[in-house]
């Protein structure tokens, strides 16, 4: 039976924000294959060793320079450029910033593709909330787009660029729209991402958690082991998905408080503290996007690929728990 990596064994693949928390979930599947890794990242990266039948290599570089391309593309047959900002209010206070690090190094990169000639498949890892505040759920991929922010806009920009390079045969382009990502890996340099890894690791501290308001927003929780492996299905059939997208989710609403609940009541049992979960009122800047209703509907993904979401909401936060004890 063919494993889902054999696809990779021998070839090149370069990951962008290869140090980072998407990279270090698909990094964990791919080590296991006979490929060549290029984790590509900034200079202050924190590199996690990997062990495995993968050969790694780790390359400093910026992805806003365009020459960091050139370099790093022959050999090369699978990309996932995951590197990003990824904070909406850093995006909405210095857009041009934001256009330089999320827009311009998907273009310098498909431009550097062009020039190399060849066809390599490639993976870009975006965001459901570029759909907006959604007008029906589930959320699939017939949702008519309405970026409510700078972050949602460049993403969206991004992977148009990718759809008109894939659909001009310069390269075979997926776009995958994650939900919200949690589960173990090394933390997001942003204080802003990865609420439900924060209040995990408050939880463990014995610390209460935080729910704005009432906290009855619906929201789709995936894991990160899952969306590695919808990485994983996206590349392999690159060729028949080029030019889309797809909403990557588990298809499960659980709203905010009933998350946090969760996690509390698993690390009073775990750490035999109390944990409690308190509504405060939301900041004044509170982004819009941040007040929507959102469940992921991956079905046209699942019947393209046979990908599905192997993790409820209750089993990954155990293993993330017992991840970060």
């Amino acid at each position: 039976m063919e494993r889902t990596t054999d696809a990779f064994r021998g070839k090149g693949i370069l990951i962008t924000g290869g140090a980072g928390y998407l990279a270090s979930g698909l990094v964990s599947l791919l080590k296991h294959a006979e490929c060549h890794i290029v984790r590509l990242d900034r200079h202050d990266a924190h590199w996690e060793p990997v062990a495995g039948t993968a050969h790694v290599t780790d390359v400093c570089g910026d992805v806003r320079d365009p020459a960091i391309w050139d370099r790093n593309l022959e050999h090369i047959d699978f990309i996932f450029h995951l590197a990003a900002q990824t904070s909406t209010y850093v995006a909405n206070a210095r857009p041009a910033d934001d256009q330089a690090t999320n827009v311009m190094p998907m273009l310098h990169l498909l431009e550097a593709c062009r020039r190399q000639g060849k066809r390599p498949t490639l993976c870009f890892s975006s965001t459901a909330t570029v759909a907006g505040i959604p007008e029906r759920l589930p959320v699939d991929e017939t949702h008519q787009d309405h970026p409510l922010t700078i972050y949602d806009l460049h993403k969206q920009m991004a992977e148009q660029y990718l759809r008109w390079y894939a659909e001009q045969g310069v390269v075979h382009g997926v776009t995958l729209r994650l939900a919200n990502v949690y589960g173990p890996g090394p933390r997001s340099s942003r204080s802003d991402r990865g609420i439900l890894n924060q209040m995990i690791h408050r939880a463990l501290a014995g610390d209460p958690l935080t729910v704005y308001g009432a906290g009855d927003y619906l929201r789709d929780y995936v894991y990160v082991d899952d969306v590695a492996r919808a990485f994983i299905a996206a590349a392999r059939h690159g060729e028949k998905l080029n030019g889309r997208f797809f909403v990557i989710g588990s298809g499960q609403g659980h709203t905010i408080a009933e998350a946090m609940h969760m996690i509390a009541r698993r690390g009073t049992a775990k750490t035999g503290r109390q944990v409690t979960v308190q509504h405060v009122e939301p900041p004044d800047d509170l982004s819009p996007i941040e007040q929507r209703h959102f469940v992921a509907d991956s079905r046209l993904f699942s019947v393209a690929t046979g990908w599905s979401a192997h993790y409820a909401l209750d089993e990954g936060i155990d293993r993330t728990m017992e991840a970060f004890s």
